[in-house]
């Protein structure tokens, strides 16, 4: 294991490299925030008691991986930003999350399937993040991998379950897949901050994992009978603020508390 690189006390007094470190710190947020929020509308709607418990306990968990992230933002910002006005009372364009976390739950291979997708994606990002020069990140990734851990696990099981199961489920889910596959992409896309941060040693070089994430990936669908899509493109966009058209409808609905009743606190 390569020895931590510390980072240089000077670094963030640089406003240029606190602004790209509010960035990146966002385009990894923002993700847990939006698929908690995804979760979340399930609750209730599950197909049995076991899972609908299981995906409650994920959206929750991603809430609380965001509110330390966000924290250490508002710590950055230092204006009496809040981690509530950080997750509330953005505009749409201002969100950094990449497009697959706010696909709809049109069912629940689609929930399924889109976990899976990210969950691999979370678990070698978070256990790369260990080695970040950045003590914070080192701290919230560290604490993070465990749950990480056991999401990819519940994803992948049911993965296995929905695509080699009934005649239904297969093709369901394998709907799903294909309708999914074009936004994985774009969880490796680099933007200026996170190449700034890649630089200072904050940020790991994910885009050195990704042929492993599409090993891992197509090696669990196979096993689960479901066939990796062809795709001429990838879907990209929303690391920059460009959202589907679902992102308006899930702001309207996480930000009316707040906006009606404003200075809420978590």
């Amino acid at each position: 294991m390569k020895p931590i690189k510390e980072l240089n006390p000077t670094f963030l007094t640089q406003e240029e490299n606190k602004e790209h470190l509010i960035n990146y710190l966002l385009e990894t947020a923002d993700n847990y925030l939006i698929l908690g929020q995804r979760l979340g509308e399930l609750c209730g709607h599950g197909p049995n008691l076991e899972p609908d418990i299981a995906i409650t306990n994920i959206s929750l968990d991603l809430l609380g991986q965001v509110r330390s992230f966000y924290q250490y933002i508002a710590q950055l910002k230092a204006n009496q930003t809040t981690e509530d006005d950080i997750a509330f009372l953005r505009k749409e364009r201002e969100y950094k999350n990449v497009l697959l976390v706010e696909q709809p739950n049109t069912d629940f291979g689609y929930v399924i399937v889109r976990q899976y997708f990210f969950d691999v994606y979370n678990r070698m990002f978070l256990n790369a993040l260990q080695q970040s020069a950045d003590e914070t990140l080192r701290s919230l990734a560290f604490k993070g991998i465990k749950e990480a851990a056991y999401h990819e696990r519940f994803s992948g099981d049911w993965l296995k379950r929905l695509g080699d199961g009934t005649e239904e489920s297969h093709h369901r889910v394998q709907q799903a897949v294909d309708d999914l596959w074009i936004y994985t992409d774009e969880l490796f896309h680099s933007t200026a901050s996170s190449k700034a941060m890649m630089e200072a040693g904050v940020a790991p070089d994910m885009l050195q994992l990704r042929e492993y994430y599409y090993e891992k990936v197509e090696q669990l669908l196979e096993t689960a009978t479901l066939k990796v899509p062809e795709v001429e493109y990838f879907q990209k966009g929303g690391k920059k603020g460009m959202h589907s058209e679902y992102m308006g409808r899930i702001l309207a609905e996480m930000q009316y508390m707040q906006r009606t009743y404003p200075n809420s606190r978590w």
